[in-house]
């Protein structure tokens, strides 16, 4: 089982290639930045060096102008090696690409973007708070921002920002008091007046430190309002780019599955003559887990097919929350599948299966939320529109 099958192209030969190659150094980080809660800034930073960070924007304004399908084919493939890496890097890529293929910010804006991310600059959206949760559900955020002399001044604080610790710029959303509305500012990190809080204390994707991000009374000039009123109407258009979070899983999927495999293959207790392997119930496991990965695979590729397809993608409804639904799922239960294979030995600390155990169910908290996404396919049906 792999992502061979949907290797189409020699530009994505290429950076699979690439990618695999520096696999190891990835993985090297893996325990460690588990173990500490500590993110693997060397990984991200040699993203970076290789111009994985830049192959997002489009060829006018100097990248690749590579679409959601090769997004979710790299993005599995560094999953494979670190996860938390991928989750990390693929916020990135997601609000980048997405940025750019909706033109939603002014042409002067976008040129000036352009520009600090073929620097190297590294952006995540902060539109999540305590108070509000997931700003999918609709809240209104208590981050304001209130008008000043020459621009504004926001205060607020904003939880989950991954890879906090190697953002160079922050899309904070805010209550734009003056014009009765919600809004994305672009603040760079030197920004005074804006700091980090560790609160990212959880079981799951330790390694990404989703902490929060403080705003005390920091100034922003005009410019810096780069969306209005974004955030409402974001939530009913379709991202595609948002299918970098079941390629994340999907990929983590895919190595819990090459480890119970191997573990199969190669254990052989002094009570057996052959390797576990042999075992029908084994081998009914490792059928389980690849009929899962087939099914879930299949799925993320196609729907990423269509939405990169702009005469097909006016069709999709609910088709991408149910990609990162299904896949998410799938990749849980082979994760589940890929331990009990491995049995209690997949308990260690030293094992990389508890590892991917934790961070496979970090995509349950992943918008969209599978309620959201269930509810929304029943309100479709009963409707008439499915």
């Amino acid at each position: 089982m792999s992502t061979e099958l949907f290797i189409t192209t020699d530009f994505q030969r290429r950076w699979v290639n690439e990618l695999t190659e520096a696999g190891p150094f990835f993985s090297s980080f893996s325990e460690p930045s588990d173990r500490l809660s500590k993110f693997p800034k060397e990984n991200i930073q040699k993203l970076v060096e290789m111009g994985y960070t830049s192959l997002i924007l489009p060829e006018q304004y100097g990248g690749a102008g590579i679409k959601v399908t090769d997004m979710v084919l790299f993005q599995e493939t560094i999953a494979k090696f670190d996860s938390s890496s991928a989750l990390a890097i693929g916020w990135h890529q997601a609000t980048v690409g997405n940025i750019f293929e909706k033109s939603l910010w002014s042409p002067e804006q976008l040129d000036h973007f352009s520009e600090v991310i073929q620097n190297g600059a590294l952006v995540n959206r902060s539109a999540t708070e305590a108070q509000t949760g997931s700003p999918t559900r609709g809240g209104r955020p208590h981050t304001t921002a209130e008008r000043s002399e020459n621009g504004w001044i926001i205060t607020g604080e904003k939880t989950f920002t991954t890879m906090a610790p190697a953002l160079t710029h922050f899309l904070v959303l805010a209550w734009v008091e003056d014009k009765q509305s919600t809004g994305f500012f672009l603040i760079p990190r030197e920004s005074v007046g804006l700091s980090i809080k560790e609160t990212w204390h959880t079981i799951s994707m330790r390694g990404t430190e989703s902490q929060t991000l403080v705003l005390e009374q920091v100034h922003v000039d005009p410019e810096q309002l780069v969306e209005l009123d974004q955030a409402g109407s974001s939530r009913n258009t379709q991202n595609g780019w948002l299918l970098h979070i079941p390629a994340c899983y999907l990929g983590i999927a895919q190595a819990a599955r090459d480890y119970a495999v191997h573990f199969a293959a190669t254990y052989q207790p002094n009570s057996m003559n052959e390797p576990i392997s042999s075992l029908f119930n084994i081998q009914t496991q490792i059928g389980k887990m690849d009929l899962e990965l087939i099914k879930a695979r299949h799925l993320l590729y196609d729907i990423a097919g269509i939405y990169d397809n702009p005469e097909r993608r006016i069709h999709l409804q609910n088709e991408l929350g149910v990609a990162k639904s299904i896949v998410t799922n799938s990749a849980i239960e082979i994760v589940n599948l890929a331990m009990r294979i491995v049995g209690a030995k997949s308990l260690e600390l030293s094992n990389p299966l508890q590892r991917y155990y934790r961070d496979v169910r970090a995509g349950l908290h992943n918008p969209p939320m599978d309620d959201m996404t269930i509810t929304k396919l029943a309100h479709a049906a009963i409707s008439g529109r499915q």
